[in-house]
């Protein structure tokens, strides 16, 4: 049995292009290497991506990004993101379940996520929704630290 992730007290929505300054800055805030406004607006359009944000009703700046892709019946999580002043409240867990909720919807059976070595707040995360790990992708990051491949029914 799995433990469910924490809840919080946000609204995830699907972003759209017009999101696009705001993901990137929420992107950079998240990131050693942000992504730029342009990498970000091309998620925005592109067939077969999901792009969502979290927020509260009264934040300014949204806490969390999450962004997917889907090919077929399988997907892959592309980036997610928290504010690190919202870490740890559960932002993560309602992007991923409305992730989780929206790619079943398009008819995905499986999404995969990568996971830096030592990040233990989204290993707990991904294991507590049943992803299992399938893989390794050694120095995958730009400074040198593996990348830990998980699989996720949907």
């Amino acid at each position: 049995m799995h433990r469910s992730p924490q809840t919080c007290a946000v609204q995830v929505r699907q972003a759209g292009p017009a999101d696009a300054n705001v993901l990137t800055t929420l992107h950079a805030a998240c990131f050693a290497q942000g992504w730029d406004v342009g990498a970000i607006a091309q998620f925005l359009t592109a067939p077969g991506c999901l792009s969502l944000l979290a927020a509260s009703p009264e934040d300014v700046i949204p806490r969390g990004l999450l962004i997917a892709r889907i090919a077929a019946d399988e997907a892959e999580l592309l980036t997610l993101g928290v504010a690190p002043a919202h870490r740890r409240q559960g932002v993560a867990g309602a992007l991923l379940l409305a992730t989780m909720t929206e790619l079943r919807r398009a008819g995905a059976r499986r999404l995969f996520l990568e996971v830096e070595d030592g990040n233990e707040a989204a290993l707990g995360l991904y294991q507590s929704l049943g992803a299992a790990a399938v893989g390794r992708r050694p120095r995958y990051y730009d400074h040198g630290a593996d990348a830990a491949i998980f699989s996720l029914a949907l």
